[in-house]
């Protein structure tokens, strides 16, 4: 019998039960698992939370009220009571490092989802529909596109001095100018996909506009779009500080890095290093973080690459 059963088959045994087929991870399955071997990614992440946490709960980092200064504790040296010493104002520089990462936190989170919806909805448009409606959006891209960023702050500071003191200038001018980009990639990558087959077979299928879009164009677009995230939110936290460093951005009396790197580089000759070093210090070190993180999410999302 066992030789009947081998001559019918070949010789080819059945596979037992207990057998499971691989399984194929999605790609964002696959991005996260690649990801979280990476050891400057956790790096990133790490110090990327301590820095959103500083912001989102600075009570649990310092109980110190940074605008209660005291005169005659100024350019106090570090100590256990004042970790990061005083100011030239006597105002304790670890409270002030973690309010100051308030400003910076706030401009991240508010500009990327500005620019982030205006360019899945301007880009997406003009890739699907084409014609007219990719023509007026091209050319309002190419329009905000010449126009030069710093005169674009400085309008802003104009025209709410009023609110020199928050977040809202630069807020503007940031989303303002930095959706454009995103926009044009989106673009392209609608451009591509919409002429793939599946998209064909869909729409031969009956599927609407709106299921075209949502369940077989942008999943496959928007990827690229996410993984240059990181990258313009080191870009964000750079200029936040260059033109609150320039006088362009957040003004006294309110706290923030660039502000704080401003009135370092006054010390830095005197003496005082740690008053510029500490804030320059910080802020490098989220910069790297969402650089790094931006490239390994490039790498990690893109299937050249990977």
């Amino acid at each position: 019998m066992s030789d009947l059963t081998e001559a019918v088959t070949g010789g080819a045994t059945t596979p037992e039960k207990n057998d499971k087929p691989d399984r194929v991870g999605s790609m964002w399955s696959d991005a996260f698992r690649d990801l979280r071997r990476r050891p400057t990614v956790i790096v990133s992440v790490l110090i990327l939370l301590t820095v959103y946490s500083m912001a989102a709960f600075p009570w649990l980092w310092t109980s110190v009220d940074p605008e209660n200064c005291d005169a005659l504790l100024h350019r106090q040296t570090p100590s256990a009571e004042h970790i990061f010493g005083m100011d030239q104002y006597g105002c304790d520089y670890y409270a002030m490092m973690i309010y100051g990462s308030q400003p910076t936190v706030m401009l991240t989170l508010i500009v990327t989802a500005v620019t982030l919806t205006l360019s899945i909805i301007l880009g997406s448009m003009a890739g699907y529909f084409g014609g007219w409606v990719d023509a007026v959006i091209s050319r309002v891209v190419e329009v905000f596109m010449s126009v030069p960023f710093f005169l674009g702050a400085i309008l802003m500071i104009a025209l709410f001095r009023d609110a020199a003191d928050t977040i809202l200038p630069i807020a503007l001018i940031l989303s303002a100018t930095g959706w454009m980009f995103e926009t044009r990639l989106l673009r392209s990558k609608v451009l591509e996909l919409k002429n793939y087959d599946f998209v064909h077979a869909a729409r031969s299928l009956g599927a609407s506009h709106g299921r075209l879009m949502f369940r077989h164009i942008l999943p496959g677009a928007i990827p690229p779009v996410l993984a240059i995230i990181p990258l313009n939110l080191a870009g964000i936290v750079s200029v936040e500080a260059a033109l609150s460093f320039l006088g362009l951005g957040l003004q006294p009396p309110a706290i923030s890095w660039g502000i704080m790197i401003d009135r370092g580089t006054n010390d830095f000759i005197s003496g005082d290093h740690f008053l510029l070093l500490i804030p320059t210090g910080f802020l490098l070190a989220v910069v790297m973080s969402f650089v790094l993180l931006g490239d390994a999410l490039r790498d990690a999302l893109d299937p050249k690459l990977r």
